[in-house]
């Protein structure tokens, strides 16, 4: 397993500064710890929180930024939806996130293929409206968002050795 690694100061400024950057300086040092790079190999050097941290972030960045849609054609459908994410979502104390990834892998396996097509900016965009089943889902994340960060950054700190160790400077 690869060692992540937090400064206590940068933790204790990113608790001041809210739940997004408290969640966001463990995803960092993860990334970081793993050259910004998801591939087998890294996967191998990080414990299953530590993965569902980074899944939980994509999931949050693609979804805020164009919904499902997007997250399954900028290639994140199979991390998200083909691994225990929901599973542990649910172990992590968020049960509607789980219950809500496990509604949207059914219309993942419904549209996959045709979302995950090369396309056209155009393209892209008329899938939104080929695909209306998805708004729901993305109008529901946007809608818990907040709530679902603040459970995220209170299962870390009540588990941070799940994630790192926290280094004295």
């Amino acid at each position: 397993m690869k060692e992540i690694i937090v400064k206590d100061s940068d933790l204790r400024r990113a608790a001041e500064e809210g739940m997004d950057e408290f969640v966001n300086v463990f995803y960092n040092a993860i990334y970081d710890a793993v050259g910004g790079q998801l591939t087998a190999e890294t996967m191998a050097e990080l414990n299953t929180d530590q993965l569902t941290l980074w899944a939980y972030h994509s999931l949050q960045e693609e979804v805020m930024d164009g919904g499902f849609v997007q997250l399954i054609h900028n290639g994140y459908g199979d991390f998200i939806f083909l691994n225990p994410f929901a599973k542990m979502m649910k172990d992590w104390g968020l049960r509607e996130l789980g219950k809500m990834i496990y509604d949207v892998k059914r219309l993942y396996w419904k549209y996959k293929d045709e979302i995950m097509k090369d396309c056209t900016d155009d393209e892209f965009m008329e899938l939104f409206e080929k695909m209306p089943e998805f708004d729901e889902y993305d109008d529901e994340f946007v809608e818990n968002e907040e709530q679902w960060t603040a459970q995220v950054a209170e299962y870390i700190d009540n588990n941070i050795e799940k994630f790192a160790r926290i280094k004295d400077e």
